[in-house]
């Protein structure tokens, strides 16, 4: 758990000495700051609905550029080899640097809290699908960056991972939007791994234990697959 720890803080740290995670938060939080407002003023719709509803379009584009790094710039560094041969493990080393990108990311979910707040002020909120939406957001960005990481330790090219990030979530945020265009005796199955309909379940006001198990067993997948792939160095 120490190691974790430790490679976990020394990741998160890095975040702030590059300027990609500071242009990709800023990006984000202009972005849904005028489409937030642009809803609450000019539609005159004092919620959270239009946040939310665009939180897992938002989201599986910017988080790539979030984790393209983790493990690709250790390999193209040649950082990774000595990385591991300290005494830690390879689901250490995954897992602490999965925790630093959750991190980052519940960052940048903080400092939206000032919409909720403003919609506080101006009319009713809320409270109950307000928090469930924050947990689910969490859940989901969380599920994101797991795939992100996933995605960095197949190559050293962080653009590569970026796109393997990238279009895998576009896959699994898209399946839900064809719902309607494929035959409806498929159509559970492809409720049941999309990441936005897992989402939008939530963001509702309702935290079912089906919804965090996808997430969970996704997150726990993906990290799998990273530290598989981590391990196989050993067999080339």
């Amino acid at each position: 758990m120490q190691n974790t720890y430790a490679i976990a803080k020394r990741e998160f740290t890095s975040y702030f000495n590059s300027p990609i995670a500071y242009l990709v938060v800023s990006v984000y939080l202009l972005l849904s700051g005028f489409l937030f407002f642009k809803s609450l003023f000019v539609g005159g719709q004092a919620d959270m609905r239009e946040f939310f509803g665009l939180a897992p379009l938002m989201f599986f584009i910017i988080t790539p550029f979030l984790t393209m790094r983790l493990l690709a710039e250790e390999r193209a560094q040649g950082t990774l080899e000595l990385l591991l041969t300290m005494p830690v493990t390879d689901w250490q080393v995954v897992v602490g640097k999965y925790l630093a990108s959750v991190g980052l990311i519940a960052v940048l979910l903080l400092l939206t809290v000032a919409f909720p707040i403003t919609v506080a002020f101006l009319g009713p909120l809320d409270k109950g699908a307000t928090v469930a939406g924050y947990i689910g957001m969490l859940l989901m960005c969380g599920t994101y960056a797991a795939i992100g990481l996933m995605a960095s330790s197949f190559t050293k090219n962080q653009i590569v991972a970026a796109l393997v990030a990238f279009f895998i979530g576009f896959g699994l945020f898209i399946l839900g939007r064809m719902v309607p265009l494929l035959p409806p005796s498929i159509a559970p199955f492809i409720n049941a791994i999309c990441i936005d309909v897992r989402f939008q379940n939530i963001a509702r006001g309702v935290i079912d234990t089906r919804d965090v198990l996808y997430y969970g067993s996704m997150i726990f997948g993906c990290l799998l697959v990273a530290q598989t792939t981590l391990e196989s160095r050993r067999w080339r």
